[in-house]
């Protein structure tokens, strides 16, 4: 009786454990391209499903004897809710600045900014 219990017990653990779903569509890297130097950096890609990154990161003099990289970008993803979000940033001695943009495809291109 114990061992039955018991495997009960497991079986239960294991029917519950969260479960990997493979997506419907597998995603493809369609551009990926970078370089970095001594004076800074930049990337980009693009995927099938969507997504972009595109960022540069530039070496900058912020006082006589301290340099930083200031670094400016955009990303682009489609949600979960079918809109296309796109963000674009500068990063600086000032912080992360964002900038949120969002279309609604399809809805004669309404578009909000954030």
């Amino acid at each position: 009786m114990l061992r039955l219990l018991v495997a009960l017990a497991l079986a239960a653990v294991v029917a519950a454990a969260p479960q990997q779903q493979q997506p419907e569509h597998p995603v493809y890297i369609l551009k990926q391209d970078s370089d970095v130097n001594p004076e800074g950096y930049n990337f980009d890609f693009e995927t099938s499903d969507g997504t972009s990154r595109q960022e540069k990161g530039t070496l900058k003099q912020i006082s006589e004897d301290h340099k930083a990289i200031e670094v400016t970008g955009s990303y682009k993803y489609v949600g979960t809710d079918g809109l296309v979000y796109t963000v674009t940033f500068i990063a600086d001695e000032h912080g992360f600045q964002p900038q949120e943009h969002v279309e609604h495809p399809g809805a004669d291109q309404q578009q909000y900014q954030q």
